[in-house]
């Protein structure tokens, strides 16, 4: 029986395969181009444009800098890179990835490993390093709620945690074309890769 085709390809020209990535086959401008494309929240946010991943990743770095501001560069990296492995399985939901099981934790897991590969980080991320990040991305997941997914407050604090009202009135939740974030993407990638 003919085995399914289980590749992508990609605009660099590149033929992913989902099944069994390797890092050659990975580029941060098809990462940048795909995240700036998947709507967090399964695009029902307030707004123009759909808030993307590649716009939250930018700001889950942000945030993990701001709270951890000696950290290695290459945890910055990481905490950009975070949700990479959306840029071909999408972006689902919590509910969504429970219903759907262990498979889907799988297939990210293994795209990861070689997004990691490629750009010089480990395959695991220290279990602490992974613990700051998720720190980060709940505070990010909190201001999304709140500002842009119709939560109200007490509604983000059950699901995320509480919030710093500093960090709170501090960050804002910014809405914009594709194109920006994708450029925004990719240069906050390469100034992390010429500080490596």
């Amino acid at each position: 029986m003919k085995q399914p085709r289980a590749w992508q390809r990609m605009l660099s020209g590149r033929r992913l395969d989902l099944l069994d990535p390797t890092p050659m086959d990975i580029e941060i401008e098809d990462i940048a181009h795909g995240l700036a494309f998947v709507a967090r929240w399964n695009g029902q946010t307030r707004g123009d444009f759909a808030y993307s991943v590649a716009e939250h990743s930018l700001l889950v770095e942000q945030i993990y800098r701001q709270m951890n501001p000696n950290a290695p560069v290459k945890w910055q990296l990481a905490a950009l890179l975070h949700d990479a492995p959306e840029y071909v399985i999408g972006d689902m939901i919590s509910p969504v990835k429970a219903a759907v099981g262990p498979g889907y934790e799988v297939l990210d897991d293994r795209l990861m490993a070689a997004i990691h590969i490629r750009f010089g980080l480990p395959v695991q991320v220290p279990a602490a390093v992974k613990k700051q990040i998720k720190k980060a991305d709940k505070v990010s997941a909190w201001l999304e709620a709140v500002q842009i997914a119709g939560f109200t407050t007490p509604e983000a604090d059950k699901f995320f945690g509480k919030l710093d009202p500093v960090i709170a009135q501090s960050l804002q939740i910014r809405l914009r074309p594709p194109v920006e974030v994708r450029t925004d993407f990719t240069a906050r990638h390469a100034q992390l890769m010429d500080l490596l």
